[in-house]
């Protein structure tokens, strides 16, 4: 008969049955889980759970996690871990059943879940500092619902959080700079809520990939550093002010920076043209003065499409926008540019597709001052081809029946020559 290092394996055999056994005998959900999701379901208002819904199929005379995906508990959680003392729920979703009530009086008492999902639901109060409970959570999952009040500081303290989504709520007050401690944070949503106060410098963050924080009314200028991580950066729609610091360069991932609808003033660094992996910059509806070119002139750029309209940008179209091998898609609107035309951007609609430089596919260049003769490539172009709007400038000869003057009559003469006067 065989041994395993001295011990018979027949008996080691045996032993491991009586284990397994064991465990089986004792599968049942651990008492302190029941608990808690006996009190996720007195919390939740009645009225809002149908008879046929997930949570009204919860029936706490059967074991729930000896019962998941049975007609006594048909979806919401998980059980992966065994332990001794009973099963361990890991997941707990209830996403998108228009559930309401308050969770704040919740002990969430459960320290081996890993995903909590209540987004889209009708949920109100305080988001439930009892999170900290949570140790092992990786994921959670807030959004669109009407919870309220501030952050809580208790949040800071899951250092196993890979994603948070807490966006499309009522919440106020500040981000927290406890946030720093989330060293395991990949993505952080909280657009569309109440936020307010400085955004927190959160350079020590090394995974996080995504920060949306758009639609809030967040104030004060952007920190010196970000993670170097970032790939996406959207804070559109808030009350920031001051310049857009060149040490964005420094985040060498940033695929998408989205700034539009704030207060920065300035010039937009020339270290963005040259940035090694930007591919879509939108800044409208900002108050920047003037765009810096780049040394290079443009022709490493990896941007493929850039908003600047609505700003305040004075002087001549960036010519060098022409020769960025990338951008299909490139908006000037309702600026004080003034000027001919770049014979680079007339070069530029005309490109073939498949090309190695790509071409204009969008061009707007509406609301400004440009003056002189429309390009004649431009008039060799189809309708439908690209999409170029020129109207409500001041040159010469843009009748409607072009496509791309149409949708806006030039600018009277009176109005040219109170801009500039020697606009002919």
């Amino acid at each position: 008969m065989g041994s395993l290092s001295g011990f018979p394996c027949s008996l080691f055999l045996v032993l491991v049955l009586l284990e397994l056994l064991l465990l089986h005998a004792q599968s049942k959900t651990h008492p302190d889980d029941v608990e808690v999701l006996k009190q996720i379901k007195e919390s939740v208002d009645p009225k809002s759970v149908n008879p046929g819904s997930c949570l009204g199929s919860w029936d706490f005379q059967v074991d729930p996690c000896d019962s998941v995906f049975s007609d006594k508990f048909i979806c919401g959680l998980r059980c992966d871990v065994v332990s001794p003392e009973g099963s361990r729920v890991t997941e707990l979703t209830l996403d998108q059943a228009g559930y309401s009530g308050s969770l704040s009086s919740i002990s969430w008492n459960l320290p081996y879940l890993q995903k909590l999902d209540l987004s889209g639901n009708y949920f109100t109060g305080a988001i439930p500092e009892s999170f900290s409970q949570l140790p092992q959570l990786q994921q959670l999952g807030l959004s669109r619902n009407y919870f309220s009040g501030s952050l809580p500081e208790s949040l800071g303290a899951l250092s196993s959080l890979q994603e948070l989504y807490i966006d499309n709520n009522n919440l106020e007050g500040p981000i927290l700079s406890s946030f720093n401690a989330l060293y395991n944070l990949t993505r952080l949503e909280l657009q569309g809520n109440k936020l307010s106060g400085a955004f927190p410098e959160l350079s020590q963050l090394n995974s996080l990939n995504v920060i949306d924080v758009s639609n809030n009314a967040i104030s004060g200028e952007l920190p010196a550093n970000f993670p170097a991580s970032l790939v996406e950066l959207s804070m559109r729609n808030n009350s920031l002010v001051g310049a857009i610091p060149a040490s964005l360069s420094n985040v060498v991932y940033l695929q998408v920076l989205d700034l539009s609808h704030n207060g920065f003033g300035g010039i937009v660094p020339a270290s963005l043209f040259t940035h090694p992996s930007l591919e879509q910059l939108t800044l409208s509806f900002n108050e920047l003065e003037a765009v810096e070119a780049p040394g290079d002139s443009g022709v490493n750029s990896q941007l493929i499409a850039v908003d600047l309209s609505n700003n305040m940008i004075r002087g001549f179209l960036p010519g060098f926008m022409g020769l960025m091998p990338r951008l299909s898609a490139l908006s000037l609107e309702n600026n004080q540019f003034w000027g001919m035309i770049p014979a680079e951007y007339a070069v530029k609609v005309m490109l073939s597709p498949g090309q190695e430089v790509a071409q204009f596919e969008r061009l707007l260049l509406g609301g400004n001052y440009l003056f002189g003769a429309i390009p004649g490539q431009f008039l060799g172009l189809k309708p439908g081809s690209v999409t170029i709007n020129l109207g409500d400038n001041c040159l010469y000869r843009c009748p409607l029946r072009l496509f791309f003057c149409d949708g806006g009559q030039q600018k009277s003469l009176m109005q040219c020559k109170a801009f500039a006067p020697f606009i002919p």
